[in-house]
């Protein structure tokens, strides 16, 4: 059954030329099974990238390694690099990104249960942090759809 956000995002992008695509980390994939549930999805969205491993970060989205070193894996910067990289590779209007640590795993820098997420769209790049300290599993669904309510928030402006 469609998302809440999922039918939102389907309201806004379907019949207007817009397109959207997702580059996602610690969400393995669950913001692309969400958007695609939603029946003629095909009409907006174009596709999304899996970049569980830096090295995909940084040969497909473009994620500049020197960035990855200076603000860690899970940081805006990062987030902002991977949509601003799907938006490219995919040439859609929007994109929506999520880099994050969704279980016991942490660093330095941002505890677990963090995750930075990103939109990019036609005036530019916006990033967002969030928090969720469930389990692995209910970690990863509260960071997909925190991803698609911050998405529908920058479209509807």
């Amino acid at each position: 059954m469609p998302s809440l956000q999922s039918q939102k995002i389907a309201k806004l992008l379907k019949g207007s030329g817009q397109t959207l695509s997702a580059a996602e980390s610690c969400t393995g994939g669950r913001i692309s099974h969400l958007i695609t549930l939603t029946s003629g999805s095909s009409e907006y969205y174009l596709g999304g990238v899996c970049s569980y491993a830096v090295a995909v970060k940084a040969s497909v989205l473009g994620v500049s390694l020197s960035t990855v070193e200076e603000y860690g894996i899970v940081s805006s910067q990062v987030a902002s690099a991977m949509a601003e990289g799907v938006k490219k590779l995919t040439g859609s209007t929007w994109s929506v990104a999520t880099t994050g640590w969704a279980d016991a795993y942490g660093d330095d820098r941002e505890p677990a249960g963090t995750v930075w997420m990103a939109v990019s769209g036609p005036d530019g790049t916006e990033s967002r942090r969030f928090e969720s300290h469930g389990s692995r599993e209910e970690n990863i669904s509260a960071f997909a759809d925190a991803a698609l309510d911050f998405l529908i928030s920058i479209i509807e402006r």
